[in-house]
């Protein structure tokens, strides 16, 4: 199987903004050659995640997962490799959690946003396989972090104390320096 990096599209692109559609077919050569692609573009990144609107393609697909400790969260706890289509996702009580977030469509920054801190989310894997898992912490915010792109919503949107949002070079200046891409 060819794979590619593709390029993550930035904050202003407005194919970033879109509602993405629902996968309607699992299992065909064009989801699984472009799950391959989101996979090595995620992890030529060195990100947690990624969702297919960040890559210009327009479907409700996100691939998220650590698996080991990476760089730019050098103390998250590990998140299985997880493929997620047509994700819905629920809160589980009104606990939030407050934490720094990045994206790899909006570099060198970082923010703190509010997140639920428990929810449980649904969907399918590439075979059309039913998911329903429940998350809490990182994984939790990993998730809704996502999922937001599949709605058009990058971070930024949901901050809501400015001051708490700046240059990783300057807010983290001791993290490695691919982590503050």
């Amino acid at each position: 199987i060819p794979m590619t990096v593709r390029e993550i599209l930035k904050m202003g692109d407005e194919r970033l903004l879109r509602i993405a559609k629902p996968v309607l077919e699992f299992n065909t050569p064009e989801l699984l050659d472009g799950i391959v692609d989101m996979k090595e573009t995620m992890i030529a990144a060195s990100g947690a995640g990624l969702a297919a609107p960040q890559i210009g393609w327009d479907i409700q697909l996100v691939i998220f997962g650590t698996g080991q400790i990476i760089s730019r969260y050098p103390d998250a706890a590990p998140i299985p490799y997880t493929v997620l289509i047509n994700p819905v996702i629920t809160p589980i009580g009104d606990e939030m959690q407050h934490d720094w977030e990045g994206c790899l469509s909006v570099p060198g920054l970082r923010a703190v946003v509010p997140r639920w801190q428990h929810i449980q989310y649904t969907g399918f894997d590439e075979q059309g396989q039913r998911i329903e898992r429940t998350a809490s912490g990182f994984h939790a915010k990993v998730v809704q972090h996502e999922c937001d792109h599949l709605i058009g919503i990058l971070y930024p949107q949901r901050v809501r104390d400015f001051s708490k949002f700046g240059f990783n070079s300057v807010l983290f200046p001791n993290l490695a320096p691919e982590a503050n891409d």
